[in-house]
């Protein structure tokens, strides 16, 4: 397993997680062993957002012995009381569902306390006024609650929340199809979402990862937006190099269906390789670096990936971003404009005159 920090807090993530979403119906005995599964194997990052209560306490039991190794987004909106998952922006319901949702997972803290699934600003107005964030910032303050999250699909909502200064995680849907402007949580165009991916890392937001898979539809040619099928590897692969991506959170039903995914951490490069995402991405993508590193190997030495990103961060505001590109052993100004980048790009973006570029701006 690999893992990244939390920028705000000393948590180290494993990269792959896990969802909730599919796992209710396994039963809660399949539901336990997976989760051991999961354990045994490296992942320590949960999120409670589930289709129905089954989960809990089968978690719960699992966690037992390693509830100090793991970490669990709860979210604070999300009602299990009547035993299927009902979104809520009541203060007392949400009391109540959290306590509930404590005690079945047998802890007595959150890790991340989320508020849920705001994808209005009418939504966002709703909770403020109806005290949720002040509730989640006193038991922040009480030691219940470590830190701070929201979860949307809407990256003008998301914007308003970090401009409250108030956020250590975003759970925020990211995949191809989306960011591409198809399905329905395609909120945004290609540049405004990577804008806001530059702005979490820049601001050190971290971001749980979400319908990586687009509820399936990009798995399967005859429901993929873009006619043709992609693999979970390339959409894992997709969501892990944008920018502040700490974890991405596949749901899964059962231990078959986690094993698959762990195959991702022994996959090749040809299996994680999204280049041909290239032959989709709309016009107002073409262009746009992602860092995918298709361009590579570059024939002098650079990382023309890395090199473009802590670009883009710099720009974005991340102070430290110029640190991390003067510490890079090459640099824009070692490009010998040979176009090999630019013939290789899938996204049609000109490196040769990005380097030049970047050189100019940082000065090396």
């Amino acid at each position: 397993m690999e893992y990244r920090k939390l920028p705000h807090g000393e948590e180290q993530i494993s990269i792959l997680g896990l969802g909730t979403s599919s796992i209710g119906a396994a039963g809660e005995d399949e539901i336990q062993a997976t989760v051991e599964l999961a354990l045994e194997k490296g992942i320590n990052f949960f999120d409670m957002a589930s289709a129905d209560a089954a989960p809990f306490p089968a978690y719960g039991r699992a966690m037992a012995g390693a509830r100090d190794k793991v970490c669990f987004q709860i979210h604070f909106g999300a009602n299990y009381q009547g035993g299927m998952y009902g979104w809520t922006t009541d203060l007392d319901t949400i009391k109540r569902s959290i306590d509930w949702q404590l005690r079945a997972l047998k802890t007595d803290y959150i890790d991340f306390g989320f508020l849920h699934c705001l994808d209005e600003e009418s939504d966002l107005q709703t909770v403020l006024d109806g005290g949720v964030l002040d509730y989640i910032q006193q038991l922040q303050r009480e030691g219940t609650v470590r830190h701070i999250g929201m979860s949307s699909h809407t990256p003008q909502v998301v914007n308003r929340v970090l401009d409250m200064g108030i956020l250590d995680l975003l759970m925020f849907s990211i995949n191809p199809g989306y960011d591409y402007h198809h399905g329905d949580y395609a909120i945004g165009g290609a540049e405004e979402r990577m804008a806001l991916y530059r702005r979490c890392e820049a601001e050190g937001v971290g971001i749980s990862v979400m319908k990586a898979f687009s509820g399936g539809q990009l798995l399967n040619a005859k429901t993929s937006p873009f006619g043709q099928a992609l693999t979970e590897y390339q959409c894992l692969q997709y969501a892990l190099d944008k920018p502040g991506v700490l974890t991405v959170l596949p749901g899964v039903r059962n231990r078959a269906d986690l094993t698959r995914i762990l195959g991702f951490l022994d996959a090749s490069p040809e299996e994680r390789d999204y280049s041909v995402l290239g032959t989709f991405a709309p016009r107002d993508a073409s262009g746009i670096c992602v860092y995918c590193n298709h361009c590579q190997p570059c024939p002098a030495g650079l990382d023309v990936g890395l090199i473009n990103k802590y670009y883009d961060l710099a720009r974005a505001g991340d102070q430290l971003a110029r640190d991390h590109y003067r510490n890079l052993s090459r640099h824009a100004e070692d490009c010998i404009q040979c176009g090999h980048c630019d013939r290789r790009c899938p996204f049609h973006v000109e490196q040769t005159g990005r380097m030049a570029e970047i050189r100019s701006y940082f000065g090396r």
